[in-house]
């Protein structure tokens, strides 16, 4: 049941009713609200209300309900302080939820009122305990930081005869190879204020907010600057977010991200520079980067920071094992020659791929048993036991890889292989594993051919098992392509072609400036580069075809082992065909990660 809004009615009625209510009784009850307009609520006596409006101090009108209605009363006005809370309380309830508001969105992280400055954070040598002694690998790096650091802890040992200090360093280097934990050992080692953020940081859908926060970043290392009287260090993460090449006419243009790069060039070396700011960076592409970023007096030096040597992989594992239970007479030597090719952060996972495998075989300490698997695991993926494959593909899988495994044996340039599988890893239903014997920067042209014709092993003993090939063939025939392609293309050593490049190097393309480049040569000269890659292939293949042919019996003794156990080593293998044992022969100082022909 609702209740009934009161019935509004006239004065005149009203006082009507008060003079005849002795006798007619219809009035029950009324009150007197006094206020800044008094009014008059009433009952009825069916229990309806009704209300009005009186002229204040209505002194008759008092009289008249003094005498003719029993049940009066009146409501006094309210006081000053009432009045004025009651008055002033919405605009307190708006401001404090104004002001949780605003303190909510500080807490979080959204502060709109410091949209446009800077996200970098402050680190120091308290809260940083990475220094240079944790970083191994990338020594001359790591000379040029230290240079740039000792730099600000005493400029007058450089200034004496006239140096100036660096403005900007760019480390520029593959992913994985230590550039961000450089920076982290120069923001523990500096002891000058550190500002790090990414490139990432500048980006925002709203144009003008990246370059507001350049300006607010310098603006901050400035006055950091001066006030520690040595100087201040920003670095930027993944710059090429930020310092991408401007619009070349394709792609479309991004107006925020020119508009932070113009600042940063302005920054960096505009018309009002401060001395005592160097700013570190840190890309993997640094063909995106705009020209103008790197020039002198931006980015004064250009470190690459590239993949580690032999040397420089020992001292990463040592360094990342550091805190592992290790077996005693663990050889990390013999570990870092397995690994060529692998950057600091593939040795970190490495070294931690081996410590789980430990565990999970119970042992106490981590054995070079557990490293290899782990190089395995990591190249290549877990094995894949629980694979269930037919017994035809499994003996087609063994004559695959015992091809490899045979020509790496037969053919004097390149490397013998050290293992060979057919247990599926990752992609592969097989692998056979081929470590250089020596580090090898460069590879001429019977060195690249062996490369070939081994890899053409496969397809080979395919043929000779089932007299046809299958799919499993698909990435050595493309690995073949390619090296066949860069020999006639890219290195000159095609007889027919001649000592020249044809083309473009193969490399990440950039939008809006490799979409626009024209190949270099006739549609006459690209059919005789196809007539020399097929002439190439060609030649690999009857070589491998006539070695496989000549030693089937070899051949098919490692295919039907390899069914038998799955996995043999090249020891194994030596005893099984009559040879001599390659530990006779074996370097103590072997280099080199393992090249993987997989099926």
């Amino acid at each position: 049941m609702t209740s009934m809004a009161p019935k509004k009615i006239t004065y005149t009625e009203f006082y009507e009713m008060v003079q005849n209510n002795k006798v007619t009784g219809q009035i029950k009850s009324l009150e007197l609200i006094e206020s800044v307009e008094s009014s008059i609520r009433g009952v009825f006596k069916d229990d309806s209300e009704f209300t009005l409006l009186v002229p204040k101090n209505d002194q008759a009108l008092l009289d008249v309900i003094k005498e003719n209605v029993t049940n009066f009363s009146v409501i006094p006005p309210q006081t000053f302080w009432g009045q004025l809370i009651i008055s002033y309380l919405p605009m307190f309830v708006i401001g404090f939820i104004i002001m949780y508001m605003y303190r909510r969105g500080s807490e979080v992280g959204n502060k709109i009122w410091a949209f446009g400055k800077t996200k970098a954070r402050v680190t120091g040598k308290e809260s940083n305990l990475i220094t240079f002694m944790d970083v191994a690998g990338v020594d001359e790096a790591k000379e040029e930081l230290q240079e740039v650091i000792e730099f600000l802890k005493d400029p007058k040992k450089f200034q004496r005869l006239g140096g100036k200090i660096p403005k900007g360093v760019l480390l520029i280097g593959p992913p994985g190879t230590g550039k961000t934990l450089l920076a982290k050992a120069v923001a523990g080692e500096a002891e000058v204020p550190f500002f790090s953020l990414s490139g990432s940081d500048f980006v925002e859908m709203f144009v003008g907010v990246g370059a507001s926060r350049v300006r607010d970043l310098f603006e901050q290392g400035r006055r950091a600057s001066k006030v520690s009287g040595k100087g201040c260090i920003i670095f930027i993460d993944e710059m090429d977010a930020v310092g991408r090449l401007r619009f070349t006419g394709m792609g479309g243009g991004n107006d925020e991200r020119e508009q932070t790069l113009n600042a940063l060039l302005v920054e960096m070396d505009g018309f009002t520079t401060q001395t005592g700011l160097i700013l570190i960076a840190a890309t993997n592409r640094p063909d995106t980067l705009d020209p103008a970023l790197l020039r002198p007096g931006r980015f004064d030096r250009q470190i690459v920071v590239g993949l580690p040597d032999i040397n420089g992989r020992e001292g990463i594992l040592k360094v990342h094992s550091r805190n592992l239970k290790v077996a005693p007479d663990l050889n990390f030597r013999k570990i870092a020659q397995q690994t060529v090719y692998f950057s600091g952060a593939d040795l970190a996972n490495v070294c931690n791929e081996a410590a789980l495998l430990a565990a999970r075989r119970n042992k106490e300490t981590i054995g070079i048993e557990e490293f290899y698997a782990a190089i395995e695991r990591v190249t290549m993926g877990p094995e894949k036991k629980s694979r269930n494959t037919s017994k035809k593909e499994k003996e087609m899988t063994a004559y695959h890889e015992a091809g490899h495994a045979l020509l790496s044996m037969l053919i004097d340039e390149v490397d013998t292989f050290t293992k060979v599988s057919i247990i599926p890893r990752g992609m592969a239903g097989g692998y056979t594993l081929t470590p250089p014997t020596e580090d090898k920067h460069y590879f001429n042209k019977k060195e690249l051919l062996g490369q070939m014709t081994v890899l053409l092993g496969g397809l080979v003993a395919e043929e000779l098992y089932i007299n046809t090939t299958s799919t499993g063939v698909s990435n050595d025939l493309e690995r073949v392509t390619h090296l066949a392609r860069s020999m006639v293309c890219e290195y000159g050593m095609s007889e027919k072609m001649g000592p020249l490049t044809y083309g473009q190097h193969q490399h990440q393309r950039f939008l809006g400036r490799d979409f626009l480049e024209q190949k270099d040569y006739s549609d006459e000269t690209a059919k005789h580069i196809d007539e020399e890659i097929r002439q190439i292939v060609n030649q690999c293949y009857n070589r491998a075809k006539k070695l496989l042919t000549e030693g089937r019996d070899r051949l098919e003794k490692i295919a039907k082992r390899l069914v038998e156990k799955e996995v043999i080593d090249i020891e194994e293998t030596r005893m099984l065909l009559g040879l001599e044992s390659s530990l006779t022969h074996t370097d103590s100082n072997q280099t080199q990660t393992p090249n993987i022909s997989s099926n």
